[in-house]
């Protein structure tokens, strides 16, 4: 008896014949694009290498900012009140034309930086009412580390019996103690070595200040 044999399925001829499509040459590189890979490699370069540039001298610049400002540490000017009198609160009945007399000192901490001057004026309140203003000083200059002392006159506005300030003012003086505040505007300039600063700038300050009955300032107040 004979052992079978296999044969292959015959071919299915409905089913369509597939090609192969030819695959296209790569494109030839020339001259003219390793040209320009070249030079984009350059220009990006050239454009890292400025920017490691400019933020190198922005740090140098920044050290060297920092090096100065720690070494001149630029300080406000420092005010204390010395001498404070206004006689005339003394007065009986109302308060009549009189001088408020104002002495202080200006201290200039710094020990490189001078100070311009350039305008100082001066305003007496008591509570929220204001007495008198009047400019101090024009115009002066004061060095490093040095003291100047100002003295100013400030002209109070009269007040009568009936005003309630007044009242107030003569209800503290019983009591042996009566405070005033003073308020000043002063435009500054600063100046290191030859270099002085074109533009101004605004400065205020505020002391409190206490007088005995007699309009002469306490000595709790003096040096404040």
């Amino acid at each position: 008896m004979s052992s079978p044999v296999w044969l292959p399925p015959p071919p299915n001829r409905n089913r369509p014949l597939t090609q192969t499509q030819p695959q296209p040459p790569p494109p030839r590189r020339t001259r003219q694009y390793y040209a320009n890979r070249v030079k984009e490699s350059l220009t990006s370069r050239a454009v890292r290498c400025v920017c490691a540039i400019f933020l190198t001298l922005l740090l140098i610049f920044g050290v060297i900012a920092f090096v100065l400002w720690l070494s001149l540490r630029p300080h406000r000017p420092r005010f204390h009140i010395e001498g404070f009198s206004f006689p005339g609160i003394s007065q009986n009945g109302s308060l009549q034309n009189t001088l408020i007399t104002i002495n202080f000192t200006i201290r200039n901490p710094n020990q490189k930086i001078g100070i311009h001057y350039d305008s100082m004026e001066a305003q007496v309140f008591y509570r929220e009412r204001l007495l008198g203003q009047t400019p101090l000083v024009s115009h002066f200059y004061q060095g490093p580390k040095n003291t100047t002392v100002v003295l100013g006159q400030v002209n109070a506005t009269p007040l009568p019996a009936t005003d309630p300030v007044w009242q107030s003012i003569v209800s503290d003086r019983s009591t042996g103690k009566v405070g005033f505040r003073i308020e000043m505007t002063i435009e500054v300039r600063s100046k290191v070595a030859s270099w002085n600063a074109r533009k101004a700038h605004a400065m205020h300050v505020e002391c409190l200040v206490d007088v005995g009955s007699d309009g002469l300032i306490l000595p709790e107040s003096v040096d404040r």
